[in-house]
Formats: C-alpha cells, structure tokens, sequence
C-alpha cells in the first residue's frame, strides 16, 4: 500500500538558497521511493513529502534519508517545543483521490 513521509523544517535566516538547492542536488533514487517534492510553507519554513510504494520501502530507505539530512542540518534552526529541527510523520494512504 502507498505510504507518505512529511518533514517540517525552519531554515535559518539567510540559509534558504542553501537549504532548496541541497534538495535539487539529492537523489532521492533509493529502492520504493516514487518522488520527494519540497513545499515552502511560510518564512523560511518548509515541507518535504515522500511518496512511497509501501511503509517496508520507506523504512528501508531511512538511513539514506537521515545521511541526506545530515548533509544540510546545519541549515536548520530548532523548531521548538522539545522538537528539534525536523517534524517527521509517516503512513499508509487512506484516500488517493487520484484512484477514483
């Protein structure tokens, strides 16, 4: 079944170019993984979603995805309460209205 990953960032001040070109420059080719699209959700906040042939491939996939993320955190600032500086969720999909 599809699985879906979300993270939220914050991005520090002036560190936005960094930020979207270390994701152009990702390859995001890891076995499972359809596609990986960045949204800037506001001010130096941002969103990365993953689309995923299942929850397994995913899982598989994180140490590649957690080695990405290593190569821009110094780009990061801390969300807050008690987050850090990535806001992650997962799961299967439920409604794809695409399927209809």
């Amino acid at each position: 079944m599809t699985a879906l990953n979300a993270v939220r960032f914050r991005v520090k001040p002036g560190r936005e170019a960094e930020f979207i070109e270390a994701h152009r420059k990702a390859k995001a080719d890891w076995p499972g993984c359809r596609r990986m699209m960045l949204a800037r959700t506001g001010e130096s906040t941002f969103c990365v979603v993953g689309e995923w042939d299942d929850l397994a491939a995913m899982a598989a996939a994180r140490p590649h995805m957690i080695a990405t993320l290593d190569s821009f955190r110094d780009t990061l600032a801390d969300l807050g309460g008690g987050l850090g500086v990535t806001d992650p969720v997962s799961g299967e999909v439920v409604v794809d209205s695409a399927a209809r």
